[in-house]
């Protein structure tokens, strides 16, 4: 029965995700160097081949790397695809800290601060939702759901104090695919 609710929750994070943009794969990607001629494992093909995924070939590339292909179950799958998460968040902080280095407005740097901590807080939510996946399937979904509010609230931050950086848009977009 857990294993159900485990596939449950992979399936529902990655439908919902990759359901909400067709965004481009030139988004912020976590440092792999992901080729689509590595071959992708059946679990994967199975939660590409959804009905609700629109944009299955960057599915397929976004899962594409060696660690998520040994993949033995859902469970192993979403914990993989929690660390991806980690890793994205990681790397759009980083955006975030280079572009408050540069001079702006009062409000601009706090839409920027709030951003920075709403990516501190999803790098441990994703990092911790890794672990919980195995003991509390609902819990961690939880937890998933309330990153994507937190990553809502940073973009109606930088809309509001009229930042306009394609490079934060399309990081909290991307991050959005893996809530």
């Amino acid at each position: 029965m857990a294993s159900t609710n485990q596939l449950c929750l992979v399936l529902v994070i990655f439908l919902s995700v990759f359901s909400l943009s067709s965004l481009l794969t030139s988004a912020i990607i976590p440092k792999a160097n992901v080729s689509l001629s590595i071959p992708s494992s059946q679990l994967v093909e199975n939660l590409c081949n959804g009905k609700a995924i629109q944009n299955r070939r960057f599915y397929l590339k976004a899962l594409s790397t060696p660690e998520v292909i040994v993949a033995m179950d859902t469970t192993q799958l979403g914990t993989l695809i929690m660390k991806l998460g980690a890793a994205n968040a990681k790397a759009t902080l980083n955006v975030y800290n280079e572009i408050i280095k540069k001079p702006g407005s009062p409000q601009a740097l706090k839409a920027l601060n709030c951003c920075v901590e709403v990516y501190k807080y999803a790098i441990l939510s994703f990092e911790m939702v890794s672990s919980k996946l195995v003991e509390d399937p609902q819990t961690a979904n939880y937890d998933v759901a309330v990153i994507g509010l937190e990553i809502a609230n940073c973009e109606k931050e930088l809309i509001n104090a009229k930042v306009q950086a394609a490079r934060l848009l399309a990081g909290n977009r991307f991050m959005k695919y893996y809530v």
